[in-house]
């Protein structure tokens, strides 16, 4: 693992890095180091799978978070590294786990740990993600960064278990499906903001709270507009795989308000890989996707509405060019 997955995707969170400072991609890099270090010395099939789900990370947005949150470099900075890589090594171990809940054979177009090793090798490499991003957190010797990554860890969880008590139940409220975003995926983006504030101040103060929850929010309901509107070589997995999981999501809660056939039918009905694709033609022509791409997009305004006032002006810039990112990520 060289440098950072950012230096090498380009696009506008390439900008964001730009923008944040000189800083900033060092780093990310350090975090980069520290994730293959921290992968690594757990026994030879541990190790492998543990680095390679790191490795195939995304843009390493969260991690990116928390070094903005923390607008100036700290000095020194390894405490800032190791709650950004904290909180990476937690989002790749609820990808682990919910690749085995949702029995997946791709994540991000190459084969799942449960795929290639099994439910347990999975379930055991998840689990050594979430130990070592505790491990490192500890270090750092900041009980608020433990007890916002462990809230967030916790809300995960809870989200997971929502998710599955609603699975196949086309009727539920738009507020239960927001709540669901908020615990399986705001939460931890909070918790990025959180940890990177609270290196960078003594005060205990963290502004950038409800920001990193706003950004959250719009990430999920993109994710979801992602799903149905694909297509397979951008995401890493066939378009519907939401629908055939039975996961229901914003764009067919739409959907099913704006066409009576969709309102009518029930997901356990989509087996197949051609009935998902079929449903999400028809999701796409009712107008939900941008229909659901403007709640994103409010989500994105009301997270540049709340930055706080008196932020340096290239922290508040880094800040903004990571919301519109995340808008991005759909066009």
């Amino acid at each position: 693992m060289t440098g950072s997955p950012v230096t090498q995707a380009g696009g506008p969170v390439t900008a964001v890095v730009h923008a944040g400072g000189e800083h900033v991609l060092p780093l990310l890099d350090r975090v980069e180091d520290v994730l293959r270090e921290t992968t690594a010395g757990h026994g030879s099939v541990l190790a492998r799978h543990a680095g390679d789900t790191v490795a195939a990370g995304g843009k390493r947005l969260r991690p990116l978070l928390v070094i903005l949150a923390a607008g100036r470099e700290p000095e020194p900075a390894d405490g800032l590294v190791r709650a950004a890589a904290a909180v990476e090594l937690v989002h790749s171990a609820t990808l682990v786990h919910d690749d085995v809940l949702d029995d997946a054979p791709l994540r991000r177009g190459r084969p799942t740990v449960y795929a290639t090793a099994g439910r347990a090798a999975a379930t055991q490499t998840g689990d050594l993600l979430f130990s070592r991003a505790f491990a490192l957190l500890a270090a750092n010797g900041r009980p608020g960064q433990v007890r916002a990554l462990s809230d967030a860890g916790s809300a995960l969880a809870r989200g997971e278990l929502l998710q599955r008590a609603d699975a196949w139940n086309a009727a539920i409220p738009l507020e239960r499906y927001l709540h669901r975003c908020e615990l399986k995926t705001a939460r931890l983006f909070e918790a990025a903001c959180v940890l990177g504030a609270l290196e960078a101040t003594q005060d205990g103060a963290v502004p950038l709270r409800e920001f990193g929850r706003r950004i959250g929010l719009a990430f999920q309901i993109l994710d979801d507009v992602l799903d149905v509107a694909g297509p397979a070589e951008r995401t890493g997995k066939h378009r519907g795989t939401d629908l055939l999981d039975g996961t229901v999501t914003l764009p067919f809660i739409l959907a099913r308000e704006r066409d009576r056939e969709l309102g009518a039918l029930d997901p356990r009905s989509i087996t197949e890989p051609a009935q998902a694709e079929a449903i999400c033609d028809r999701i796409a022509a009712t107008g939900a996707l941008e229909a659901a791409r403007r709640v994103a997009l409010e989500h994105v305004a009301q997270a540049k509405a709340v930055l706080p006032e008196g932020l340096p002006d290239r922290q508040r810039r880094a800040l903004r060019l990571v919301a519109d990112s995340v808008v991005e990520r759909y066009r």
